[in-house]
């Protein structure tokens, strides 16, 4: 076969491939022009983020909180329960006697480590007198891996 007749046999294979794909890169092309244009009368999915927030569902589990009571008191009564459900063991509760009449154990030390925790809700759950639960609080950022590690202060600061 020479030269020639091998360059023609090849031509047609070229041609006929890119004609294929020539439809599906004109349609790509109009659509991104009716988006451009707003046309087709699609959302904008763009959230403004420092200026507004997106809306949590409700029931989304977010940072955790313990409660206070009607005293001013922590809620926990360092039953232990959470620390022992928890399936990242992301929780750390030492107990000591409580300086009030109706409990006898408080947490001398609770912590979270944030950055460990999988925001299950187990602990919100297991506590039998609803000391913790899980806010709708979004977004957390820090700088070092100390920050994420939330004590007995800032979780009832929360």
């Amino acid at each position: 076969m020479t030269e020639k007749n091998k360059n023609e046999t090849e031509r047609p294979r070229r041609s006929w491939g890119f004609l294929l794909y020539l439809p599906a890169v004109a349609k790509g092309l109009y659509n991104t022009l009716l988006h451009i244009l707003k046309l087709k009368g699609h959302k904008t999915f763009t959230v403004q983020y420092p200026e507004k927030r997106p809306e949590v569902r409700p029931g989304f589990r977010g940072e955790h909180r313990l409660k206070i009571d009607e005293l001013g008191r922590e809620k926990c009564v360092a039953c232990l329960m959470c620390q022992t459900v928890c399936p990242s063991n992301c929780i750390d509760i030492v107990a000591e006697e409580a300086p009030w009449e109706d409990r006898d154990k408080r947490p001398r030390i609770f912590q979270i480590d944030m950055l460990r925790c999988i925001y299950c809700g187990m602990c919100e759950e297991a506590c039998p007198c609803d000391a913790i639960e899980l806010t709708e609080k979004l977004y957390t950022v820090s700088t070092s891996r100390a920050e994420m590690i939330y004590d007995k202060e800032k979780l009832l600061s929360n």
